[in-house]
């Protein structure tokens, strides 16, 4: 993900418990230890990816999220964070219950596949899209759900999810310009802050 998202730090209080979630290759939870003296975990399910939190000294636990976070008690961390996992989930409106029981807040960030290149793309090539943001084909993408961040918050409201916080990226023109005024068409990338 190219966009800034140092704003998040914002949002996790210092020397807090933060679960990662599909956390990569540990750099945002590297990134909050050194800025906010936080205790940190992640969870991730590719190799490499385990390799080189081990590698870089982050505590990285093998967990496929599709299989749940049964092993996590309640209130376990003060901050859940997932990036860019959620679309790519067989069930995610029950992960993102079992986030916020074991975490009192979370910070979830997706693509917002409303947006208006997207549209553009599948509208006038007539196949789906390849983007900087959606960089797989149709039949290898890990991306199982296509939602828009008002997809997104009509499902919070549904499972009485409080939303703290949001926050649209976009990178480039006319992007940036206008995501505020019509963020479903030209957000790119929706960051929320969620509790409930």
């Amino acid at each position: 993900m190219n966009h800034d998202i140092g704003f998040i730090k914002d949002w996790i209080e210092p020397q807090s418990r933060v679960l990662d979630l599909g956390c990569g290759d540990g750099s945002l939870l590297i990134s909050l230890q050194e800025q906010l003296d936080i205790l940190g975990y992640g969870l991730e399910i590719d190799a490499d990816s385990i390799r080189s939190c081990v590698a870089r000294g982050v505590n990285v636990i093998e967990q496929d999220l599709n299989k749940g976070l049964k092993n996590f008690a309640d209130h376990s961390f003060d901050t859940v964070l997932m990036t860019q996992t959620l679309q790519a989930l067989r069930y995610p409106h029950l992960v993102l219950d079992e986030i916020l029981r074991i975490g009192s807040r979370c910070i979830v960030t997706f693509p917002n596949f409303g947006n208006w290149r997207t549209r553009a793309y599948l509208n006038f090539r007539g196949r789906m899209p390849v983007t900087k943001q959606l960089a797989y084909q149709w039949f290898d993408t890990p991306n199982i759900h296509f939602f828009t961040y008002a997809d997104f918050e009509a499902l919070c409201k549904e499972r009485n999810i409080n939303i703290l916080h949001r926050q649209f990226l976009a990178n480039g023109f006319p992007d940036k310009l206008l995501k505020s005024p019509w963020p479903n068409l030209f957000t790119e990338i929706a960051v929320y802050h969620l509790s409930r």
